[in-house]
């Protein structure tokens, strides 16, 4: 399975359509789990994060058609124009540290 995780800052003035933007993801079948999440902003390092997309695939593929899919092109056309940063990473979970080394 594969993690699929983004991080956005976004001005306040923005947030709802940038939420709004990326709630069009969920409707994209190649995930078997997908969420859009606000930060409550409780970390006391670093609290310019504002929304997460977080995302489970069962496999490279899957991810693939994800970020093929129109609906994927549509959200970046909404929320591109009014976010500020994006981070995003994805990792393979069978190969992730589950224990203390």
């Amino acid at each position: 399975m594969i993690r699929h995780i983004v991080f956005f800052t976004v001005s306040p003035d923005h947030l709802e359509a940038v939420r709004a933007g990326l709630s069009i993801l969920t409707e994209i079948p190649s995930a078997t789990r997908l969420e859009i999440g606000t930060n409550v902003k409780t970390d006391g390092f670093h609290r310019s994060i504002d929304l997460v997309v977080y995302g489970e695939f069962e496999d490279e593929a899957a991810l693939a058609a994800y970020k093929a899919h129109p609906l994927y092109e549509e959200s970046i056309r909404r929320v591109k124009p009014l976010r500020e940063e994006r981070f995003a990473a994805d990792y393979v979970v069978g190969d992730a540290v589950t224990a203390r080394v």
